[in-house]
């Protein structure tokens, strides 16, 4: 079969598509023929080597979605076809909580899926939305779950709460969007961009502003009454002023830090005057995968693709989420 794989650091360009072994399924697992898989910003950064434990050579990629097509021993034969959309980790554990030490995202160490096959537990795999397309569903996994679980679980968001998304754009930012608009909450976006404001604006959200004015606190928090829920993966010199916006009781949850750590520290006064929270999240469970999915299905949510790649075009596709000017996600076709 044909596989992604990075065999040294340096950057998108050290990708390449080579023959490798086609997998066969151990017991309890199934095999999956992909038709699609996309990109996450975990990708770009293991070609680089800004990612713990990287290990080479690696096949990369964690979300997937396609047919199965061979069943391993004690596995249900009526698996052998369904279309399925794969869950993008393994060894979760049992606490709901946080996951155990053994917890993993596919694609390095273990097997990725920007590959033409992968073998993975039968109870990773899950049925695909019949009305999404293949690039839609292969869209969906690592990061619509990390927004589900930073919004729904870590932020417990509510109907009619007020939602801030900052720096709309990326994979996950624009999931917790969707998630927020179809949950019933009023959502705002900051953003760098007019023109990523205005297609905000057309999946759902009220508005937002853009986090170069001076004051955009004020007048976020004048524009919207105040904050119930952030949900941030930004970090960097706005995460202190984005703190400024809760109101009381406001959680902002944390699930990445692009832009680094905070350069100035936080009003603590504030946090706990006003029973503010901060929250870190990442990933989820494989039942919050299950629910998500559920309301997918639920609410007929589309998710946004920005641009589809054949599959040998993966170092393009790279670049172009390195350049950071997408809006949703990217996405590999598999032939």
């Amino acid at each position: 079969m044909k596989a992604v794989i990075l065999s040294k650091l340096g950057g998108p360009e050290q990708l390449r598509l080579n023959d490798v072994p086609t997998p066969e399924p151990q017991p309890g697992q199934v095999r999956v023929k992909l038709r699609a898989s996309s990109l996450n910003r975990r990708d770009v950064w293991i070609t680089f080597g800004q990612y713990p434990g990287i290990r080479l050579p690696c096949f990369m990629g964690s979300d997937g979605a396609g047919v199965i097509d061979q069943l391993g021993a004690e596995v249900s034969p009526d698996l052998l076809g369904r279309e399925v959309v794969i869950y993008p980790a393994y060894d979760w554990g049992a606490n709901t909580r946080f996951p155990n030490p053994a917890f993993r995202v596919l694609g390095m160490p273990d097997p990725g899926t920007f590959a033409e096959f992968i073998c993975v537990p039968a109870d990773s795999t899950f049925p695909k939305p019949d009305f999404l397309s293949w690039e839609q569903a292969a869209a969906l996994p690592l990061a619509g779950l990390t927004a589900w679980r930073a919004l729904m679980t870590q932020g417990e968001a509510r109907a009619g709460e007020t939602v801030l998304v900052t720096g709309i754009g990326g994979g996950v930012a624009t999931f917790a969007l969707k998630w927020a608009v179809a949950l019933g909450a009023r959502v705002f976006v900051t953003t760098g961009n007019a023109a990523k404001l205005e297609q905000a604006r057309q999946l759902g959200a009220v508005g937002g502003i853009d986090y170069h004015l001076e004051n955009w606190p004020k007048q976020l928090t004048e524009l919207t009454g105040g904050i119930d829920v952030i949900v941030d993966g930004t970090g960097g010199p706005n995460f202190t002023d984005c703190f400024l916006t809760l109101k009381r009781g406001g959680r902002l949850v944390v699930y990445g830090s692009t832009a680094g750590n905070p350069t100035t520290g936080l009003d603590l006064v504030r946090l706990f005057f006003r029973q503010a929270r901060i929250i870190g999240s990442t990933m989820g469970t494989p039942a919050e995968f299950a629910e998500m999915l559920r309301f997918v299905v639920e609410h007929r949510i589309e998710p946004v693709i920005d641009q589809v790649f054949e599959l040998d075009e993966v170092v393009a596709a790279h670049q172009r989420l390195l350049s950071a000017q997408q809006l949703g996600k990217i996405v590999l076709r598999h032939g």
